[in-house]
């Protein structure tokens, strides 16, 4: 009797053990599946920066795909001192406090449309402004230079052999 009770003791002791690894590898399973489970991606909403920089003053304004638009600022809205609009720094701040607006909305993405002025290109705050808007987290798709280039024109003043001084 004693070496039948010690079998149907280890019989059980055994069935035990294997329900036990059966929990385990199912619990290993559950756990696997949660992990392959990918988050929802955000899907990506794009945005136009037009990014106005001149010797005097740094505007950003981003709008949306259709041209409505998001937020618009400019560096006489971030410093009062009129020397200090067009300083790299203050181009800075005003392509953060742009984009704080926009992601608000959504924005991931921007197409970035730089502008200078005729003849003269960009000020001192234009690559500040871009490399700024990078750093907030915006995936940057293209940087475009849109500058007004004159070709041709009317007739400049002074006559066939120029203007006498």
């Amino acid at each position: 009797m004693t070496m039948e009770n010690q079998k149907l003791i280890d019989k059980e002791h055994i069935k035990k053990e294997e329900q036990k690894k059966e929990e385990i590898v199912e619990e290993t399973k559950i756990e696997n599946i949660k992990e392959t489970k990918s988050p929802k991606k955000k899907e990506d909403k794009a945005g136009i920066a037009y990014i106005l920089s001149t010797s005097n003053n740094t505007i950003v304004h981003i709008t949306d795909l259709a041209g409505n638009t998001i937020s618009r600022i400019s560096g006489g809205m971030v410093t009062k001192h009129d020397r200090l609009k067009s300083n790299p720094t203050i181009a800075m701040f005003v392509a953060k406090r742009a984009a704080e607006r926009a992601k608000d909305l959504g924005f991931t993405s921007l197409y970035i449309r730089l502008r200078g002025r005729t003849l003269v290109g960009y000020g001192s705050g234009a690559h500040a402004a871009v490399k700024s808007l990078g750093k907030e987290g915006f995936n940057i798709i293209s940087v475009l230079d849109t500058t007004r280039i004159p070709r041709g024109g009317p007739k400049q003043k002074g006559g066939r052999r120029g203007r006498r001084v």
